[in-house]
């Protein structure tokens, strides 16, 4: 399977490229698929503003389309394509001769919605070295940038030394020479990031900064440069760098945002100055309506839009995701108007329904979003003595997954598959060939864990690279699939429900760098435990950085919907729901279910954790909208909305949490803030109360189905008129 790596061929490569030449859709689509996540990367890494990064790489990609018809060398196109984001690097610099320059404070927690750097920071929480490194690199210039982001990909094995030769436009021993001369730069500014960081600071340091301005510019970087390289104090932080080359793979990489992979704005000026390669383009153009119900432009624009569009299943997510991108558009043009319903989520391919799968529920994995073409297929009528081929496929989940190698896709095709024993996931992906499981096609396979005893998890995965999509899993005695110690995984349009325990739980140590993505989990409850045991997604009894949960809904579950307790390091929550938990729908005697929306628990002994949590709602909990659970740390809650929920909206007594821009209406109680709150911006700060403040507060439409494509319902439930409190979409 290719993966956009320089492992694949140039070879095999170029059979899609000539393949795409001569009009085939597929192979274009695939094309772009595979290498948009590098062209991102490198300009992702290169510029600051997130919208810049956006537009060129649109831009990038568009060129590269417009100009594949022409290409004479299809065994270069990942070259050529690198070396047309470079340009668009150089362009772009030359426009901005008179760049803003960065502002720098070590004191600073990062925000994640400005530079490449910081932004990885925020998102991974990068410690030691590997956050001095990226701080580093706001200090070199824009060609300096520019060159590190290339080697950046070089170093984590995305582009070979030839290939960021060529898009230097060098022979690789001149590329050497470049290169060396930008680590020189880098090594300084990871001495001059270490000694402004380091207390006290140096007299001498202190004295040349007393008239600094904060900003990384080039007269700056000289000054504390030249310091650092004469002063012995300072110069001693040169001792015990670690090779860059060691320290940049680890720091991840920048998956494409929604911003282009959702809705991408592809203009039709684009498409038409396609000149000659018009009729190729219109061909393509087939294939894009097939893929997104979004009126886009015919011929070359569309081509692009249907290759973006099929990036989330033919790319798989390798870290976690930046929650970068334009703002939302306003929700009024005057104060007090009704806010428009935000767009739809992304669109899938409206075909009809398999006559194989079963009727979906409300909350069922949304048709359209599997595989098209896998290594192995399994089916409910299948045998596991056959050969996993489309034509011969295995029976069982068991044996599929003890069949996949690195790089493998299984697809499971619609039906019921009843599960007679655990099963145990164990084969390791590597970052150059992940594996995927994922629902085939429009179908929908349902695990239906009843069969094993309440003693055994339905599912357990120790593994890292993997991607898990489109399936559905309920009837599990116990918890339903629990992911131990994963790292680089995403779970994504799943729909886990009526488990006793959990619908999923990441756990235990080396859970880093996962992704919960646009999944439903409800209705898990215990009757044994009377409402005790039940929640929607743990991610518990571990640590590990740049876990991710975004665009989930937990709803109608006996405890919590999300419950981060007894974990260490930090995770971010954003743009989730989290709504009816600890209702007793099952009419259980002696209930008990606690009913809170999100537990933003600490480590166990009561460690302080700094929760990232934006954009989120909980409403009509029985319990409590969102509860720090004893966590004394730094919790940051920006724009959340509490509506509705029995004890209290936000119940934070304990944390030393920073809430900004927060909604709490009708809540048994609005808020319990601690002494060691910092609140600004509230609704209970700008005394904005009463539920005139929201469109509407019927939630039919937030807890309907999700439209095709995986992504929230369009609602304008809870979205206020003063900006405060959650979108009610994915981006704030």
């Amino acid at each position: 399977m290719l993966t956009g790596n320089p492992h694949d061929t140039a070879q095999d490569v170029a059979v899609l490229v000539r393949a795409a030449q001569s009009g085939d859709d597929r192979a274009l689509n695939h094309l772009v698929a595979l290498h948009l996540p590098l062209v991102y990367n490198i300009v992702g890494r290169a510029l600051r503003a997130t919208a810049d990064v956006d537009d060129l790489v649109q831009e990038t990609m568009l060129r590269a389309v417009r100009g594949l018809p022409s290409l004479r060398e299809p065994d270069r196109f990942r070259s050529w394509v690198v070396a047309i984001a470079y340009r668009q690097l150089q362009q772009h610099a030359r426009r901005r001769v008179a760049e803003t320059p960065h502002r720098y404070d070590v004191a600073d927690v990062p925000d994640p919605t400005t530079d490449f750097a910081e932004r990885t920071v925020a998102e991974l929480v990068l410690t030691g070295q590997r956050r001095e490194l990226a701080r580093a690199a706001d200090w070199l210039d824009p060609a300096d940038r520019r060159l590190l982001s290339l080697w950046w990909q070089e170093v984590s094995g995305s582009l070979t030394r030839a290939e960021t030769a060529a898009a230097l436009a060098l022979d690789p021993g001149h590329a050497a020479v470049r290169l060396r001369r930008m680590k020189a730069q880098l090594e300084a500014a990871r001495t001059v990031v270490r000694a402004l960081g380091a207390v006290p600071r140096c007299p001498g340091l202190a004295a040349v900064t007393q008239a600094w301005d904060g900003s990384t510019t080039p007269v700056w970087r000289k000054r504390l440069t030249r310091h650092t390289r004469d002063c012995a104090s300072c110069g001693a932080h040169r001792g015990g760098l670690v090779a860059p080359e060691k320290l940049l793979p680890g720091i991840g990489v920048l998956v494409v945002p929604n911003s282009l992979l959702d809705g991408v704005p592809w203009s039709a000026q684009a498409a038409a100055t396609a000149g000659h390669h018009s009729v190729l383009f219109e061909r393509l153009g087939t294939a894009a309506r097939h893929v997104t119900t979004r009126p886009v432009a015919a011929g070359a624009a569309a081509a692009v839009a249907a290759a973006v569009a099929l990036t989330c299943v033919l790319a798989p997510w390798t870290g976690p995701a930046p929650y970068g991108g334009p703002p939302a558009a306003a929700a009024s043009t005057a104060p007090g108007a009704v806010p428009s319903p935000p767009a739809a989520g992304p669109s899938a391919d409206p075909s009809p329904p398999s006559a194989a799968g079963p009727s979906p529920s409300a909350s069922a994995p949304q048709r359209g979003s599997g595989v098209t073409v896998a290594d192995l297929y399994v089916a409910p009528d299948g045998s596991d003595s056959g050969d996993g081929s489309l034509a011969h496929p295995y029976a069982t989940l068991g044996k599929a997954v003890s069949a996949v190698r690195p790089g493998g896709t299984i697809a499971l095709r619609g039906g019921t598959y009843r599960l007679t024993g655990p099963v145990s996931i164990t084969t390791d992906g590597t970052a150059e060939r992940p594996i995927m499981l994922s629902n085939y096609r429009d179908e929908q396979p349902v695990l239906d864990a009843s069969g094993i005893p309440a003693a055994s998890w339905a599912i357990t995965q120790q593994t890292g690279w993997w991607t898990v999509q489109g399936l559905e899993l309920l009837g599990s005695a116990s918890h339903a699939y629990v992911c131990r110690s994963c790292h680089h995984t995403v779970f994504r349009r799943l729909s886990f429900h009526d488990n006793a325990r959990s619908g999923l739980v990441l756990r235990d140590a080396g859970t880093e760098a996962n992704a919960v993505l646009d999944s439903d989990f409800f209705h898990n409850h215990d009757d044994a435990a009377h409402g005790g045991a039940g929640i929607g997604l743990g991610i518990t009894f571990g640590a590990g950085q740049g876990n991710v949960v975004r665009g989930c809904r937990f709803h109608g579950n006996a405890t919590d919907g999300l419950d981060l307790g007894g974990f260490t390091s930090p995770v971010t929550v954003e743009s989730n729901w989290s709504y009816g938990n600890g209702v007793n729908r099952w009419q259980v005697a002696d209930w008990r279910g606690a009913g809170n929306g999100f537990t933003l628990g600490g480590g166990n002994g009561r460690a302080a954790v700094a929760h990232r949590v934006v954009n989120n709602a909980a409403w009509d909990n029985t319990g409590l909208g969102f509860n720090d659970e004893g966590n004394p740390g730094g919790i940051r809650l920006t724009r959340n909305t509490a509506y509705r929920n029995g004890v209290r909206g936000f119940f934070l007594p304990d944390a030393a949490a920073t809430a900004t821009g927060n909604a709490a209406v009708g809540n048994g109680r609005d808020t319990t803030l601690g002494t060691g709150v910092h609140s600004d911006g509230n609704t209970w700060d700008t005394g904005t109360a009463g539920t005139g403040i929201f469109a509407t507060t019927d939630p039919a439409t937030a807890e309907a189905s999700r439209p095709s494509g995986g992504g929230l319902p369009r609602t304008t439930f809870l979205v206020t008129r003063t900006g405060q409190g959650a979108t009610m979409t994915t981006r704030l």
